[in-house]
């Protein structure tokens, strides 16, 4: 037991304690306090953003790799004999396909309530966690598992996608904030001038594109560092092969070998690589999870979803109203044929048709350095008018199809490596402007907070219907692809520079009214802006009883039943 008198002497040192504690520090600097918290926060928001594009770029790495490992296997005539003889691996690669390509069509009517209803970075989660599913299915290759895991894939691919670039522009626009956190606007949270945050967009979309694009070079790891060892060489694999290039007739890779594999891989290593991909695909998940922060307010994601579902559902529609977004539109479906033509036609039709399979990993590779590099390209929309790396991405795709009308590689034909890497290079360069472009030029003209769920959901819907379409014309002759192609890299920019003009010509445009938000008072009362936790001047504290005692009253009154209106009759009825 402590003595009262022990009590008693440490009483006055326990004192001092608090009011040291409580007391002003004369050795305190405010602003320098809030200079480091503030650089803090823009450190935490530069994490976010490279967390986020890490996450995304393993992801994809892990996806397209396992997709483009697994296909190569189930082509080999010998492997689907010998390991698969009665479940029709081509068959249930078909019905992957499908699945992958088809169902994102549908993606428009549940996108933004998705993102509503989860909120953008757990969205982003969810969405990581599917494509690791579907690498976890492959473990047991069976019709039941990898079609529902592809159909799956093919359903989050839009909301992905969308929950990225909305991600990546919030960033930018919260980075602004923490900077000039010191403007009246940004301390009160009301909407910042327009324009004022686009140099941090046109920055961080440059950054999330040159990590995202090393997702083409991740993907071929498990082909260069596992499979290529059990690949004939392209003296077997094209030895039917007789016409690549703008001469194929029919398909892709017509006449190819249909054993590519001299020596099947051993069941253990292919359960070691699709493990080590596993783990890769739990890395990106723990990345987006822990090291990326939030990308609104609780109070502004309550805002989001309070609108109604009825009008989340709607405004995706709505927006299409706007002429900007209807002029671009020809962009989005361009985008999304040019990164599947250079994955599929250009890399299968001319690069393997004339080096043969060993060349793929490389050729890809080749893309993704490119791609990426390329990315910071677009940061001369920091000096210069914003169409330019838009338009001139266009324009190097345009002067590359116009070569490749006139040019059909001869098979097994070394001496053109030189010119097929060069291709492949500027082709990158081409998708890297296009792509920081248009997710820049997003940014820019809707940066209201409430509405970029919205249009990134149209903009990578219509890459996804565009997916869908070159999913169709696998079968046309190459000359028609390259036709396609063209017309909408010319109607891309036609359609873009005439939406310039009119900006320019001050044309009005039409943006769909975003509703109030509706709280509901069950729970807990939605914070209003009157109640506040700072002390109120002197002099205040009768007129807040006073407001506080008429608020009582109105409420008693409101609830009082109908046969007592009057105020008194009511108390004199509660008095008896």
């Amino acid at each position: 037991m402590v003595s009262l008198s022990a009590v008693a002497l440490q009483f006055p040192y326990r004192r001092l304690q608090v009011e040291d504690f409580l007391g002003e520090k004369p050795d305190f600097d405010e602003e320098a306090e809030e200079k480091k918290y503030y650089r803090r926060k823009r450190l935490l928001t530069v994490k976010s953003v490279v967390s986020a594009s890490l996450g995304a770029a393993i992801t994809y790495g892990v996806y397209l790799g396992l997709l483009q490992m697994q296909l190569i296997l189930h082509y080999d005539e010998t492997y689907r004999d010998v390991k698969y003889s009665n479940i029709g691996l081509q068959d249930i690669d078909s019905k992957m396909l499908m699945g992958i390509n088809v169902t994102p069509i549908a993606a428009l009517l549940y996108t933004p309530v998705l993102i509503r209803f989860f909120g953008t970075k757990w969205m982003l989660f969810l969405s990581s966690g599917i494509y690791a599913l579907f690498v976890s299915t492959n473990y047991w290759e069976r019709y039941y598992t990898l079609v529902p895991s592809a159909t799956v894939i093919g359903v989050m691919i839009v909301p992905f996608w969308a929950s990225i670039g909305n991600y990546i522009t919030r960033m930018a626009q919260k980075y602004y904030e923490f900077v000039n956190y010191k403007e009246q606007n940004v301390q009160e949270q009301r909407r910042v001038p327009r324009g004022a945050s686009q140099r941090y967009i046109i920055i961080f979309q440059c950054i999330f594109f040159s990590i995202f694009h090393m997702s083409f070079v991740l993907a071929q790891f498990p082909v260069y560092f596992f499979l290529s060892k059990f690949l004939y060489s392209y003296n077997h694999t094209l030895f039917n092969v007789r016409v690549c290039g703008a001469s194929i007739q029919h398909g892709i890779l017509p006449n190819f070998n249909v054993t590519v594999l001299h020596t099947l891989p051993p069941s253990l290593s292919l359960i070691y690589v699709e493990s080590a991909l596993m783990g890769a695909a739990i890395l990106s998940m723990l990345l987006i999870l822990l090291l990326c922060g939030s990308a609104y307010r609780p109070t502004e994601e309550i805002d989001l979803r309070s609108i109604g579902w009825g009008n989340i559902f709607q405004l995706p529609f709505k927006h299409a109203r706007d002429y900007r977004l209807r002029c671009l539109a020809p962009y989005f479906l361009y985008s999304g044929f040019e990164v599947l033509f250079a994955c599929t036609g250009f890399t299968l039709c001319y690069g393997v048709c004339s080096l043969g399979l060993e060349s793929l990993p490389f050729l890809l590779t080749a893309y993704g350095i490119s791609a990426s590099i390329s990315s910071s390209l677009a940061l001369c929309m920091l000096r210069f008018p914003r169409h330019i790396p838009l338009v001139g991405g266009s324009l190097l795709h345009v002067g590359i199809l116009i070569g490749l009308f006139f040019w059909s590689p001869k098979p097994g034909g070394l001496s053109q490596k030189p010119l097929l890497y060069l291709v492949t290079v500027l082709w990158g360069i081409g998708s890297a402007l296009n792509k920081c472009g248009l997710s820049v030029i997003i940014g820019m003209f809707y940066e209201d907070k409430e509405r970029q769920d919205f249009v990134f959901t149209v903009y990578h819907w219509l890459q996804a219907v565009a997916i869908f379409i070159v999913y169709l014309w696998s079968s046309f002759p190459m000359m028609a692809k390259l036709g396609i192609m063209l017309a909408s890299a010319l109607i891309s920019v036609i359609s873009y520079l005439w939406m310039e003009h009119k900006l320019n010509c001050k044309v009005q445009f039409r943006v769909p009214k975003i509703p109030a938000p509706r709280h509901k008072v069950k729970g807990y009362r939605y914070l209003e802006e009157e109640p506040s936790d700072e002390s109120e001047p002197d002099g205040a504290d009768n007129s807040e009883e006073e407001v506080e005692e008429e608020a009582e009253n109105k409420r008693q009154e409101q609830q009082a039943p109908r046969r007592f209106r009057n105020k008194q009759c009511y108390e004199q009825a509660v008095e008896d």
